[in-house]
């Protein structure tokens, strides 16, 4: 569900409601009210949202179960330590 994803995603960068709120233009009622069930964000919000946390549209409305991680930026060394991490889990 798009609800349990938000708030998820949210919590894993470390972010108050608050602050997503802002980066996406949107009010804090807004993201409670989608983290809660109570509303579905509008589809341009749905494309915001996907890049902002660097997902995939389909992850976030539970087309695609595979969620995809944006390794910009990092040097190959840290993609493997990444990778080695993400195995042993």
């Amino acid at each position: 569900m798009i609800a349990d994803k938000i708030k998820a995603l949210r919590e894993a960068k470390g972010i108050t409601q608050s602050e997503l709120a802002k980066s996406l233009s949107v009010t804090r009622a807004g993201v409670n009210n989608w983290e809660q069930g109570l509303s579905v964000p509008a589809p341009s919000s749905i494309v915001e949202i996907a890049k902002y946390f660097g997902v995939s549209t389909d992850y976030l409305l539970g087309i695609d179960h595979n969620a995809v991680l944006n390794v910009s930026g990092l040097d190959d060394k840290d993609v493997a330590e990444l990778a080695e991490r993400l195995k042993s889990k």
